[in-house]
């Protein structure tokens, strides 16, 4: 037990961590993450701080920011001095993006499990240099290898400028080989970004060894920072031509100060990250992984025998299944929420007709239920869902849920 900005943290009361709503089951930490109260009330004293006198406060910011990146990038492995701290994943891969210099005749790979915001990116970034993308599809039942092969095949050196290659899948919770990727990727002289969004805080690793050129992960999923914080990991010969989306007072300064500052924005969120890595670390990094794994597979358990799905068509998070993979998917009934805009209306209806927080994805033609595991959730929640759920879907549940009648997330 420690008390973190006067908060009580320890694992017998882990429920007590976090502000969220009890009458809401919250199975979807990794949409936006969940701030604990410890560093939400460091949040507030740093803008307090601000506020108090903001010529001074920002006066002293570059170094606080810099001692910042140093703590985090060594809890990611990552070296502190090839490393930024940027507003979120999809703005890292966009700052690599137009950072490589794009021609026409230039291509970026993708895989079909891509996030979609990614790919956007990706898209626009074409658009505006006339580069084009192509996607390589990825089976979800792939095994490493073959992951591997298929991204090699896809590869066209001297036309293919980037790969991009999801860590951790948002669609899919597909646990990608990122080190075998890039290493075939290294050898046909492709570029490898990894989107790492889920990472920080959910699986151990260590970006250096990885060997990808660049890597962003969120510290602000399940690494408990304040929201708009996460990392951006350069190999040493492209630091030099990392440049930001916006120009700014540091931009003399070189990588990875010129990307960080970025005038009067608010860079409390990052220097309080240190405080959720803190409470993270007191109720202990490895028990949290075990615990949110755990809590995954038996949502994702639970859930699919309700819905009549055997267990050997439940999707495992792909390779060697490391301790702390805490998302998990289930298959939808066919024809449901098979695009995008049925699954964002049936992600609605679960949350006020069930009361339960929870991502639907429409991948690969078919729609998929997301669950997660966070150390504020319990079995019951779980339970609940599945209980209720196949009601939803068949059209015979319509009435909200009596919020008093909901154990919820505390």
């Amino acid at each position: 037990m420690a008390l973190i900005e006067g908060v009580e943290v320890s694992w017998d009361r882990r429920h007590e961590c976090f502000s969220l709503d009890p009458a809401v089951s919250y199975l979807n930490h990794g949409a936006r993450g969940a701030v604990p109260v410890a560093a939400q009330r460091a949040l507030q004293r740093l803008r307090d701080e601000a506020e108090a006198n903001p010529i001074r406060f920002f006066r002293d910011l570059p170094e606080r920011i810099a001692h910042t990146r140093r703590h985090l990038a060594a809890f990611l492995g990552a070296d502190p001095d090839g490393a930024a701290l940027v507003g979120n994943t999809t703005a890292g891969a966009a700052i690599v993006l137009q950072s490589l210099g794009l021609r026409p005749g230039d291509e970026v790979l993708l895989t079909d499990h891509r996030y979609g915001a990614v790919a956007f990116t990706a898209e626009r970034e074409g658009r505006r240099t006339g580069a084009s993308t192509r996607t390589v599809d990825v089976p979800l039942d792939a095994t490493d290898d073959e992951v591997t092969a298929r991204v090699a095949d896809a590869l066209r050196p001297g036309r293919t400028r980037l790969l991009v290659v999801d860590h951790i899948a948002s669609a899919t919770a597909r646990l990608f080989p990122v080190e075998q990727v890039a290493a075939v990727a290294r050898a046909a002289g492709v570029p490898v970004l990894v989107d790492g969004a889920h990472v920080p805080g959910m699986l151990p690793v260590r970006v250096d060894a990885i060997g990808a050129d660049f890597w962003v992960g969120n510290l602000h999923k399940w690494a408990y920072a304040p929201r708009g914080t996460a990392l951006l990991s350069v190999a040493p010969r492209w630091r030099d031509r990392i440049d930001p989306l916006a120009v700014s007072w540091e931009q003399d300064a070189g990588f990875p100060a010129r990307v960080e500052w970025q005038g009067t924005l608010d860079y409390t969120p990052w220097l309080a990250a240190p405080t959720g890595l803190f409470a993270l670390r007191t109720l202990g990094v490895d028990r949290v992984r075990e615990h949110n794994a755990g809590l995954a597979a038996y949502g994702q358990r639970v859930v699919g025998a309700a819905l009549g799905v055997a267990p050997g068509d439940l999707p495992g998070p792909g390779g060697a299944l490391p301790a702390g993979v805490a998302m998990r998917i289930v298959p939808l009934p066919a024809g449901v929420a098979a695009t995008v805009p049925d699954a964002e209306a049936l992600e609605v209806r679960i949350a006020d007709e069930v009361g339960a927080m929870v991502a639907v994805m429409a991948w690969d033609g078919r729609g998929w239920l997301r669950l997660c595991g966070q150390v504020y959730n319990r079995r019951e929640e779980y339970d609940r869902l599945a209980e209720r759920l196949p009601a939803l879907l068949s059209g015979n549940s319509r009435t909200r849920p009596n919020p008093s009648s909901a154990s919820g997330s505390r």
